[in-house]
Formats: structure tokens, sequence, C-alpha cells
């Protein structure tokens, strides 16, 4: 079988798609468990501060939840109580329809950082 003088090329850009695409699969990934991660928090949250449950609560939840849900990992008392500070940290993360806000980065459009804009302009 005789390869047509373009195949280079189309390997080429079917392996950048295929890469692109995997990427934008991870960073899909990654936004959903970071929202999931933020609205576990948010339940939780008012509920130790207004209810009062204590510490034991979180226990509890990890291992219920590895009861009922056996394939489901990173919801260990570690990983709940690391969700909760993350809550903490940015409680205005996402809006009541659940979307991101947006990044404070995106707000400080008018304050030059001369030393960070190389780097930020290297994130996706």
């Amino acid at each position: 079988m005789t390869v047509p003088a373009d195949y280079a090329a189309l390997l080429s850009d079917v392996r950048a798609r295929i890469r692109q695409a995997q990427l934008r699969a991870a960073f899909a990934a990654n936004r959903e468990l970071i929202r999931l991660y933020w609205q576990v928090s948010q339940l939780l949250d008012p509920r130790q501060a207004d209810e009062g449950w204590g510490a034991a609560v979180i226990p509890r939840l990890a291992q219920d939840l590895a009861n009922e849900l056996p394939e489901v990992k990173g919801f260990s008392v570690r990983n709940i109580r690391l969700m909760l500070q993350f809550y903490r940290a940015y409680p205005q993360l996402l809006e009541a329809d659940g979307n991101f806000t947006q990044p404070v980065v995106a707000q400080m459009a008018d304050v030059a950082i001369p030393s960070l804009q190389p780097l930020v302009a290297q994130l996706p």
C-alpha cells in the first residue's frame, strides 16, 4: 500500500486534535470536580456554623459515602476537610446558578502587574 504524500501532515493534524480534545476533557472534568467539592462544602459549612454540627459529622459522612458509593473516590475525612477549607477560602466562587464567577484576575483589567502578566498569559 502506498502512503499518500500528505499523510504525515494528516497524522500530525489528527494527533494534535486528539491531544486538544483530551486536554479539553480533562479541564471539563476538573471544572466539574471543583464545582462538586465547592457545592458539597456549601451544604456542610452552614450546618456546622448554624446548627452546631461538630467534627464527628465529617467522618460519618466519609464512611457513609464510602459504603453507599464504593466506586467513588476522593471523599475521605481529610479530603472533605480540605473541601471545606477551599469553600471557606472562596465562598463566592460559584454564582446562584452554579456557574463560576468571574475570576479575580479577570476583574483586574485596569491593574497592571508586570511580573505576573507573562505567567497569567500562559494559563489556558
